[in-house]
């Protein structure tokens, strides 16, 4: 019942600060934090790449020890009491270490750089592993706000592309705003349905009326926001419909947000944005952390 936040190191600047910014969501959340380091290799076997003589994995294991010592450094916030912290070194690939571990997390945790091997996929093969095949949502911290410049009072940003499979983002998104205090964007692009019908005219032979469009689209986000509206009285929305493209629109609202939300399955441009080139215009450009839901 109190599944814990997940947290990568490999020893980067950029997974210590998914260390900072997971402790500060288990703080909140009520939730332990785990943290997870990779050695790739075991010293009793050989034969393939990722396998290690007894040397080399005593050396690797030194490492990923104090990886996690310097990652728990990190957990420690500011102020205030810190979460409860367990540790994890595994042996193998990152991406099936943390794929493992996420069958039973609340919430797993990546940053979107680090070093060597993990590093070189974290925003490719790897990232793409875990965001695809996770078993709960992922965080991927690409960018935090600088001290000057806290993150606290930030909106969070949420994609609705109409369908049920909003619903879990939404259910985070509602949930981690009103845990912050800050009100809710919730972002409906409709380009992905209706751009292929801008050219075309109605039975009728007369020209599409995009202002009626408009107001169906509307009238959609307010539909899926109305129980949610409910659940969570304290949290404000601000609603954004466009006839944009999904994922630039929502990079657009992420240069002033904490957080951005998004379903893993969605109609349209939103079902592929995670598989193609929306989901990598998203990962690699957006200006603050990426929380990616599964949808069951």
């Amino acid at each position: 019942m109190n599944a814990p936040i997940v947290v990568g190191v490999d020893g980067s600047t950029r997974s210590l600060d998914a260390v900072r910014w997971a402790s500060h969501e288990a703080v909140l959340r009520r939730r332990p934090l785990h943290i997870v380091a990779a050695i790739r290799g075991e010293p009793s076997t050989y034969g393939n790449a990722f396998t290690l003589g007894a040397p080399q994995f005593a050396a690797k294991r030194r490492e990923g020890k104090l990886r996690l010592s310097r990652g728990r450094a990190a957990a420690l916030p500011a102020t205030g009491d810190g979460p409860v912290v367990t540790e994890h070194l595994g042996f193998g690939h990152p991406v099936d270490i943390l794929l493992e571990q996420s069958a039973d997390s609340a919430m797993l945790v990546v940053g979107s750089r680090g070093l060597g091997r993990w590093a070189d996929g974290i925003l490719g093969s790897v990232s793409t592993a875990i965001v695809l095949h996770a078993r709960c949502p992922v965080a991927v911290i690409r960018e935090l706000p600088s001290e000057d410049e806290p993150a606290r009072g930030r909106p969070v940003v949420v994609g609705v592309d109409g369908s049920e499979h909003s619903e879990p983002a939404l259910a985070q998104a509602f949930e981690t705003a009103s845990l912050h205090g800050v009100e809710l964007v919730a972002v409906h692009a409709w380009s992905d349905s209706h751009l292929s019908t801008a050219f075309r005219t109605d039975p009728d032979g007369e020209s599409l009326d995009w202002d009626a469009v408009a107001i169906a689209e509307h009238a959609v986000l307010a539909e899926r926001l109305a129980g949610w509206k409910d659940q969570y009285p304290d949290v404000v929305v601000r609603r954004v419909v466009v006839h944009d493209n999904p994922a630039q629109e929502l990079i657009t609202e992420s240069k002033s947000a904490q957080l951005v939300v998004v379903g893993r399955r969605g109609r349209g441009g939103f079902k592929s944005m995670l598989l193609g080139s929306t989901s990598r215009n998203l990962l690699h450009r957006a200006l603050c952390p990426l929380l990616i839901v599964t949808h069951p």
